[in-house]
């Protein structure tokens, strides 16, 4: 598969590849350019040139052209979501779920930004100011590199590329590694909808070579990262050289909080789709399992019954519903994290082993309130530590002493202590009697302390997009 550059399918300037490898089968599914700075500059200086020309095209011929990137988006939808599930090792049916977030991202941002307007500030609403009027205006910010990662591509795809592109900034896509492909087929079904040439881009290799490239470049003008909280805090030193712009969702370890009145089966129902979904590896999944002492054996038990009865399997396979991690590499981090979790006195209740890419969802009773995984280590896999507490006080105490504050939910039958408990989380998103691991299109998304900085969704990313212009018509009047 090759990148796009100004309109153009090129490869790296050099030749050199890269191997995007089936993490269920281990077998090479395709390559992909391994860019070097050279290309990367020469997509920067293509972007830099069309963003002029794509923020003259009229809003509604803008959108005109989203919609129909969204019809061949349908037109392609199997072999897209074949191709993810492919390369990423997440089961077909939730590849098939995430393609079909395209057209709902896309539309939503899409009527955004027809509706997208300017504000006016009118004469005499301060002193000496009688005579003048001024007119808001938003702006594009120029070239926004989008910096993808590995776990949601496409739906990350959405929240940065539509948005970029419909307030008239050009794009430079850089996907994960380990996962290119379906970003790189959704870039060039872009410019086959009519995006002006160069105004969107893709860039293919290493994130030590191309993404530093792309950070450092001065003609970036806002860098949109979502990924780990070690290279966001890279990105943003890297940015403060140009002070470049930077929207950054980091990493999280979000605390689910089962209170004593709470229901457990729904809160084991929604553990299953809040930790186990895409195997675990979701930014804002439920990672630390917190349970009031009176109902960690009933709620112990009935996680455990639930978790056996997932189907797991061939991630191709129209049945599977838990597949396997993106990479080897990633599973045996998350073998050690276990590991490292039992040696500071948790005890394995399900699960444990590894094979190939493959983890057992597993469940980790007796985690002590200060191990590792209790406060800041992120472990990004089907895992349940569950640590229990004896008062919402205690949980909540737990729950903020982590650096992380992406999200977090509470499970209680009492809607004043759910609010109490809700808004005593110090993180950016808290769910009440429902799994942290929710994020809609329309919310502004984003995280408190070393979870990120700016939020994204279609409420607040157009402003994190753009500049604000006053233009001052004095004396006017």
């Amino acid at each position: 598969m090759k990148m796009l550059i100004n309109g153009q399918a090129v490869d790296a300037k050099d030749g050199a590849v890269i191997d995007v490898i089936n993490p269920a089968t281990g077998k090479v599914i395709d390559t992909v350019p391994s860019a070097s700075k050279e290309d990367v500059d020469a997509a920067v200086a293509a972007a830099k040139a069309a963003q002029k020309k794509w923020a003259d095209v009229p809003v509604h011929e803008r959108v005109e052209i989203m919609y129909k990137f969204i019809s061949l988006v349908e037109r392609d939808f199997e072999d897209l979501a074949r191709t993810l599930s492919d390369e990423t090792g997440k089961p077909i049916t939730e590849a098939r779920a995430e393609i079909s977030n395209i057209p709902i991202a896309f539309k939503a941002f899409s009527e955004r930004a027809k509706h997208y307007y300017g504000s006016t500030i009118p004469e005499g609403m301060e002193a000496g100011q009688e005579k003048t009027i001024l007119i808001v205006k938003k702006e594009p910010l120029g070239v926004v590199a989008a910096i993808i990662p590995f776990n949601f591509p496409c739906d990350l795809f959405d929240q940065k590329v539509a948005p970029a592109l419909l307030t008239g900034n050009a794009v430079i896509v850089k996907p994960s590694t380990d996962n290119p492909l379906t970003l790189c087929k959704l870039t060039h079904l872009m410019d086959e909808a009519g995006v002006t040439k160069g105004a969107i881009s893709i860039v293919t290799g290493r994130g030590s070579v191309t993404g530093t490239a792309l950070t450092s470049n001065k003609d970036v003008h806002l860098v949109t990262l979502t990924g780990s909280t070690e290279v966001g805090i890279e990105t943003a030193k890297i940015c403060a050289g140009n002070l470049t712009h930077v929207a950054l969702e980091l990493g999280g370890n979000d605390a689910f909080i089962v209170l004593e009145d709470a229901d457990v089966d729904l809160a084991t129902d929604e553990l299953i789709w809040g930790r186990m979904y895409n195997t675990g590896q979701v930014c804002c999944a439920s990672k630390r399992f917190l349970i009031h002492r009176s109902r960690v054996e009933e709620f112990t038990s009935k996680a455990i019954e639930k978790i056996k009865a997932i189907p797991t399997g061939d991630p191709a396979d129209d049945a599977t519903r838990l597949g396997c991690l993106i990479s080897e590499k990633a599973a045996i981090t998350v073998e050690e994290q276990v590991n490292k979790t039992v040696e500071q006195g948790g005890k394995i209740l399900l699960g444990g082993k590894r094979n190939g890419a493959f983890y057992e969802p597993t469940v980790i009773g007796n985690v002590p309130k200060d191990a590792d995984v209790a406060i800041d280590m992120e472990i990004f896999g089907p895992v349940v530590p569950i640590i229990t507490f004896d008062t919402e006080e205690e949980a909540i105490e737990i729950a903020n002493r982590s650096i992380f504050g992406l999200c977090g939910c509470v499970f209680t039958e009492n809607m004043k202590t759910a609010a109490r408990v809700a808004n005593a989380l110090e993180c950016g998103g808290a769910v009440i009697n429902g799994a942290s691991f929710f994020r809609s299109f329309e919310m502004p998304f984003g995280g408190y302390k070393h979870s990120g900085i700016g939020t994204e969704g279609v409420f607040s990313t157009f402003d994190e997009m753009t500049h604000t212009k006053s233009i001052v018509l004095k004396n006017v009047l």
